[in-house]
């Protein structure tokens, strides 16, 4: 498969041709960072794992050339950070046993320019080889503009698809900030519990990152663990890991929902239901 830029390329774990690689996706995550997978999709990973029918294709949007550095990695160049990112996403898709891992090699100045639709229409011809039954990618409440800018492309890409070719679910996922303050009844709670050893492997493989400044390793796994405890005031912990999404299906159902208005939506929610506990003891 032909992808855009000259760099990008699709890396297959088990050595299958890469056409017959994607056809056999089920759950699919694009995402902006390397990382950014094992971080917020770990639920479509360990589905997958281990599993005969399940396939786990990752796509990750960005070359890389922006990231944090520190220490050992304090003097890498950005072509030399691209190279590092590259292998560590490489060895994360290995270990976790992906079908696919796909790296498109965008600036990140490209994803964020809402007037280039380079990136969703390659998503286009992706996600139609693919044909997965679920995506995952970036909520639109995250902080950080590049994520946000990723799952803007990513619900556009699929309103072009036909109504056969659309995934049955798609979920906006935790990274930079998290759901918490979603109201309970309009969470999606992936109970995120198996295979720890692999949840904590997988985020630890970004040695660059977690050496390099950022526990992300720590700090992924910590507030999975905080979701499970905290996540119910009168009941007891049924699982010791839970990941949260806002769920976007309805953005690609109805094509015409504002994505703005339907974020709002949960916004203004949550806020009622703060004020209504507020003025009920008042």
């Amino acid at each position: 498969m032909e992808l855009n830029n000259k760099n990008a390329e699709i890396y297959i774990p088990d050595n299958m041709a890469s056409e017959k690689a994607l056809s056999r996706t089920t759950h699919m995550t694009i995402a902006a960072h390397q990382d950014d997978i094992e971080i917020m999709a770990y639920d479509g990973i360990v589905k997958c794992f281990r599993s005969e029918d399940l396939w786990h294709c990752g796509i990750v949007v960005t070359n890389g050339a922006g990231s944090p550095r520190n220490g050992k990695y304090g003097d890498y160049t950005d072509k030399m950070m691209m190279k590092v990112r590259r292998t560590e996403q490489k060895k994360a898709a290995y270990v976790g046993e992906y079908g696919t891992m796909a790296m498109l090699d965008y600036p990140s100045a490209v994803v964020k320019d809402p007037d280039n639709t380079s990136l969703s229409d390659e998503l286009v011809k992706i996600i139609i080889k693919a044909r997965p039954k679920v995506i995952y990618t970036h909520n639109f409440a995250d902080k950080h503009d590049t994520h946000v800018a990723v799952a803007v492309k990513t619900i556009k890409a699929i309103r072009k698809l036909k109504q056969d070719e659309m995934p049955k679910k798609v979920y906006g996922c935790e990274v930079w900030r998290d759901l918490d303050w979603i109201n309970d009844d309009e969470k999606v709670m992936f109970d995120v519990s198996a295979h720890p050893n692999l949840a904590s492997s997988l985020v630890e493989l970004f040695d660059s990152q977690v050496i390099g400044g950022k526990r992300y390793d720590l700090a992924a796994i910590g507030r999975r663990l905080t979701n499970a405890t905290f996540c119910a005031t009168h009941a007891t912990d049924t699982t010791n890991a839970i990941s949260y999404a806002m769920d976007l299906t309805p953005l690609i159902i109805n094509k015409e929902l504002d994505i703005a208005d339907y974020v709002m939506g949960y916004i203004d929610r949550f806020k009622q239901d703060v004020v209504g506990k507020i003025e009920k003891f008042s």
